[in-house]
């Protein structure tokens, strides 16, 4: 195949697979918690990361894992502990996230209105190998987290004040998933852009949601969303020369819409299931008044 020809495009189909399966894995716990904004934010903080790293002729990717998971944590311990101006707080932290990395992409001798653009939306051509290094090693770190500790996680992101009462250490996971979704965006910005990473991380999740109704099937459903839009949208970024990371959200935001619409049929077949085999169990049951042996307690 063309598209298989040329170095840059193995290397972001790699990148693109990786960030197809970190992204729902850890927006799954997202959703859960009612915090799918949280990597929109965390892409604003990472910008100043992304900047450093051009300020000191580092790798940006991660310096922008350092910095994302410095704000991911300063977020979860504002709304573990903030009060009324919590909301506040966190909108600075993203501004100003946001502005460094601007600011600090501009001053620095290679930062230009290019890299900046290709950080913010994604570009196929700045995948480099160094990058793909990084990128292979922090979805290693994802991956493990998101299954290695599923059922942990899930229990958190369900009920908090139930998961410490069995004990669990809840103050250590919500850090534990805050980290987690701050590499995922470090992962992402490549491909997708940090203003659009979130997006990646939430549809394929909402989408697989209105199909499936238990975590193990929503959680295998939205990782295979996630790969199916990002190598579709590599591909025609590649052939129809548009913007990556635009295309693969708007691609997730059309399985979203699909499954949505498939979503009604099924649930009036399951509804008509269950009336169906109730009308059966209620036809077994004997005429008359039930002796003792007929009732179960």
């Amino acid at each position: 195949m063309e598209i298989l020809e040329t170095a840059f495009m193995q290397r972001a189909l790699v990148a693109a697979v990786l960030v197809g399966i970190t992204a729902p894995a850890v927006g799954i716990y997202l959703v859960q918690r009612r915090q799918a904004l949280m990597g929109d934010g965390i892409g604003h903080v990472a910008m100043t990361g992304v900047g450093l790293g051009f300020l000191l002729s580092t790798n940006p990717i991660w310096m922008a894992t350092l910095v994302s998971v410095a704000g991911a944590i300063t977020m979860e311990l504002i709304r573990a502990y903030g009060k009324t101006r919590g909301d506040i707080a966190l909108a600075m932290l993203f501004y100003g996230g946001m502005a460094g990395g601007v600011l600090l992409i501009n001053i620095s001798d290679t930062g230009s209105t290019a890299n900046l653009s290709s950080f913010l939306f994604g570009s196929l051509s700045t995948v480099s190998d160094a990058d793909l290094t990084a990128i292979a090693l922090l979805a290693a770190f994802v991956v493990l987290v998101s299954l290695g500790l599923r059922r942990q996680l899930f229990a958190v992101s369900q009920d908090e004040e139930f998961a410490r009462v069995t004990g669990l250490p809840v103050r250590a996971l919500n850090l534990l998933i805050a980290v987690t979704a701050a590499v995922t965006v470090s992962v992402a910005m490549r491909v997708v852009g940090l203003l659009l990473v979130s997006a990646l991380m939430v549809v394929p999740v909402a989408a697989a949601q209105q199909i499936s109704r238990s975590f193990r099937t929503t959680f295998a459903l939205a990782v295979a969303i996630g790969v199916a839009v990002t190598l579709a949208g590599t591909s025609t970024s590649y052939y129809q020369d548009v913007p990556p990371g635009a295309t693969i959200v708007l691609l997730a935001i059309g399985v979203f819409v699909a499954l949505t619409a498939l979503a009604a049929p099924l649930a009036r077949r399951r509804a008509r299931a269950v009336e169906d085999t109730g009308a059966v169990c209620a036809s077994e049951v004997p005429r008359g008044r039930p002796s003792g042996d007929d009732v179960k307690v």
